[in-house]
């Protein structure tokens, strides 16, 4: 197989699995919107619930109360990582698998959060996991590509950092 038909596979595998995190968190917020309605929670395990919430602004819902500005300020940047992560997987090497599977999750976590801040002005979060009385903010699969994504990235650049002194 010429080597541009291989590179353009290993690259595609790579966009697949971000429809696959982008297609899951789609559906798993279809579930919750059709099953609970807003607010409505189902305890599930003594630290586990399930919860349909709403966040209007970022991570730990950082900026919701901001006035509605946030919105648009994070369906931009959103935008531009997701545009920058795309040629970044792209360019890289087949051997930065590491790096390329830990963008590919961001990629599909910042775009099923990118589409419901564009289509619904908020974000829908509903795994919320708590424990003698203290709830972590509630999250969803998107923010579980991202969380996965980035502490792959930085396991990545301590690996990395390991080989280049080797």
């Amino acid at each position: 197989m010429p080597k541009s038909e291989s590179t353009g596979a290993y690259k595609f595998a790579w966009f697949f699995l971000t429809a696959l995190i982008l297609v899951a968190d789609q559906l798993t917020k279809t579930w919750i919107v059709t099953d609970f309605s807003y607010g409505q929670g189902r305890v599930i395990t003594d630290f586990f619930n399930l919860v349909h919430v709403h966040n209007y602004g970022a991570a730990f819902s950082f900026l919701s109360d901001a006035g509605g500005w946030q919105r648009w300020f994070f369906t931009i940047l959103s935008s531009i990582v997701s545009v920058v992560i795309v040629v970044w997987i792209t360019r890289l090497p087949r051997q930065r698998w590491l790096e390329s599977l830990a963008l590919a999750l961001i990629l599909g976590g910042a775009l099923g959060n990118l589409y419901d801040r564009v289509f619904l002005g908020y974000v829908i979060d509903f795994l919320d996991f708590h424990w003698s009385g203290r709830h972590f903010p509630a999250f969803n699969v998107a923010d579980s590509g991202i969380t996965v994504g980035a502490f792959l990235l930085i396991l990545d650049t301590f690996i990395s950092d390991q080989d280049s002194k080797n």
